[in-house]
């Protein structure tokens, strides 16, 4: 999967950028660097001052390149879900058993992120914290009705459809496909928050998958033919 990976381009919408940052070394030592800023001291905190500070150059440049900071959190949380749907595409493919295929799926959206080094200038290790941390941000704003007319969740909805119509394919009866799909998604990223943070609030078990564990078990149980 490693190798199919590095040869594909990640598209990310066009509005989310003036420049597209793929297009030079400048602009993918923006998003670098920004994954890293914002994973150190949280969105909040982040600024186009400080990231001009860390890559060593005027703050003007930043914004040739995009128009505010909620732009960069949009761009590298739909970077997120491309890079994600890719890896879902290629763990699925010519999976013929639907339970199965399912499975696969689930435990893609669930599992621990490692550092694949597909992408040079992506650390996914740190994308899929900022994510996990920050990514409720993209869409809990005012602006969240105009982005989504622009496209910009046009992923991360895409994900869903796809599992949805893996859980339509094994019981074609069961009502709420993509809210079950959607909970899985945000419910594994606040489990793995909680254990990193508050673990009191979730069931840690050392050496064993155990969001990906709960997670299938919940969605197969819930969609099983009466």
């Amino acid at each position: 999967m490693k190798q199919l990976l590095s040869q594909i381009t990640i598209k990310v919408n066009e509005d989310l950028f003036i420049k597209n940052p793929d297009s030079s070394e400048l602009g993918r030592r923006i998003i670098s660097n920004s994954i890293e800023l914002i994973e150190d001291i949280g969105f909040e905190s982040f600024t186009f001052k400080k990231l001009g500070k860390k890559i060593g150059s005027p703050e003007c440049t930043i914004y040739r390149y995009f128009e505010n900071k909620q732009k960069v959190l949009l761009y590298i949380t739909c970077w997120y879900w491309c890079w994600l749907e890719y890896k879902m595409v290629f763990a699925t493919a010519n999976i013929y058993d639907d339970e199965l295929k399912l499975k696969m799926a689930i435990e893609v959206l669930t599992e621990t992120v490692e550092q694949d080094m597909s992408f040079s200038h992506i650390n996914e290790f740190l994308l899929n914290r900022i994510v996990i941390s920050e990514s409720v941000k993209s869409f809990f704003t005012k602006e969240v009705d105009s982005d989504n007319e622009a496209g910009v969740f046009k992923v991360y909805k895409r994900i869903v459809q796809r599992v949805s119509d893996m859980i339509l394919s094994i019981n074609k009866e069961f009502e709420y496909p993509h809210m079950l799909v959607s909970i899985v998604i945000e419910g594994a990223h606040q489990q793995r928050h909680f254990a990193d943070h508050l673990p009191a609030l979730t069931d840690v078990i050392e050496g064993k998958g155990w969001i990906s564990d709960f997670f299938n078990k919940m969605v197969f149980k819930t969609i099983e033919v009466k």
